[in-house]
């Protein structure tokens, strides 16, 4: 049967992607009141967030294939009636056993973030899917700035079982206008009853994809490091106060905004390695500044914080030409490269942060910060250089 191409429009796949950052952080507010409410211990609930974690990283494994095999639209309809059914599980859950259950299921909205991706790559040139995905990153950073207000707001007036209300009705709604607005776009080439599904073990032999999706999980690495020591640096170095820790830790989400647009901007008129090299640049430089500051005897807050921000610009810009290259590898395996580069994303954070904190202390925090960074933001661009000269070798 052929299939007819209909790309969604921008705005869902905005939300879909969108949407995953929210259901990770958006119940943060809530936990202390979770678990006094279903009687359980913080470390208990606190599953929730790290246990999600896990699952999401292995239900990219899972669905990037199987979208390549059954289709996005099914495989992304699917999973978001999961995600509202297990809402729902959440909302009404009477115990902590059925509610860390449910949460889990939660995990199904990564497909939003996984196939919005491939979806982008399915109908997008290489360049053009750079340019887009850039602008998509753009407004998907607004989600992890706006979901923990919202959820406390709703916890605070009607309850911690509102926030995951909220999710089962956001759920439903992007099942809608996912069954209205995306027809199915897998290229016909994949569809072919004769094409093996050789999914994420044909990705795993492929250099070139290792070189990119290394170099974008160690872009977001350089972030997730960023989360676990600053808030330790920020006190103990800078001495500042919660409020105005806030705003330092938001600064370099507004850079990764600023990053996406200008990836925006000129994705389609660069490689999508040469977009790779340039985010590299500008985060390696940013910290090295912050570095050459610290060695200088200058302990400011404000400029310790606005060479992190260059971190937010080189992922945005490095983000996109990282997403769409790995899936340009094999186009016809978009869905498995999509969810097989985040699954490494989540994988490689969960490493990073660990060591995060168990490397960054009080004592010369902030250098310590700035180094650990600034070494994954290294080793991003040496992959990024690497995936450069295996696209060179391929011409």
């Amino acid at each position: 049967m052929n299939r007819i191409r209909t790309p969604p429009h921008l705005i869902t796949l905005i939300l879909l992607t969108g949407f995953s950052p929210m259901s990770l952080n958006m119940f943060l507010p809530s936990l202390a009141n979770i678990s006094v409410d279903l009687q359980t211990d913080y470390s208990t609930v606190s599953w929730a967030v790290s246990g999600y974690l896990a699952i999401t990283a292995v239900i990219q494994l899972v669905i990037g294939p199987m979208s390549d095999r059954f289709g996005r639209r099914p495989v992304l309809l699917v999973a978001l009636l999961v995600f509202a059914i297990a809402s729902v599980g959440c909302t009404f859950a009477p115990n902590v056993q059925v509610f860390l259950f449910c949460r889990m299921l939660q995990g199904g909205i990564i497909g939003g973030y996984a196939l919005s991706l491939a979806i982008v790559r399915d109908t997008r040139t290489e360049r053009e899917a750079v340019s887009l995905i850039g602008y998509i990153g753009m407004a998907m950073a607004i989600a992890p700035m706006i979901g923990p207000m919202l959820g406390g707001v709703l916890d605070t007036f009607f309850g911690w079982r509102s926030v995951f209300g909220f999710y089962a009705v956001a759920g439903v709604g992007l099942l809608l206008l996912c069954w209205f607005d995306l027809g199915e776009t897998k290229p016909q080439r994949a569809t072919d009853a004769a094409t093996p599904v050789l999914g994420a073990t044909t990705l795993i032999r492929e250099p070139l994809f290792w070189a990119y999706a290394l170099c974008g999980t160690l872009s977001v690495g350089a972030f997730y490091i960023f989360l676990i020591g600053a808030p330790l640096v920020a006190q103990s170095t800078f001495n500042v106060t919660t409020a105005e820790l806030g705003f330092y830790i938001g600064t370099i989400t507004v850079g990764f905004m600023i990053g996406g647009f200008l990836a925006g901007r000129a994705g389609k008129h660069f490689e999508p390695t040469t977009m790779m090299i340039a985010g590299r640049v500008v985060a390696c430089a940013g910290l090295a500044c912050g570095l050459v500051f610290l060695a200088s005897g200058v302990t400011s807050a404000g400029l310790f914080f606005a060479s992190t921000i260059f971190v937010g610009v080189g992922n945005g810009i490095t983000m996109p030409g990282s997403n769409a290259g790995a899936m340009s590898v094999r186009p016809d395996l978009a869905g498995s490269a999509a969810g097989l580069s985040g699954a490494l994303i989540v994988a490689g954070g969960a490493v990073l942060t660990a060591a995060t904190g168990n490397l960054v202390s009080e004592a010369n925090g902030a250098q310590k910060l700035l180094f650990l960074m600034l070494t994954a933001s290294v080793l991003g661009l040496g992959f990024a250089v690497w995936a450069a000269a295996l696209k060179s070798n391929d011409r």
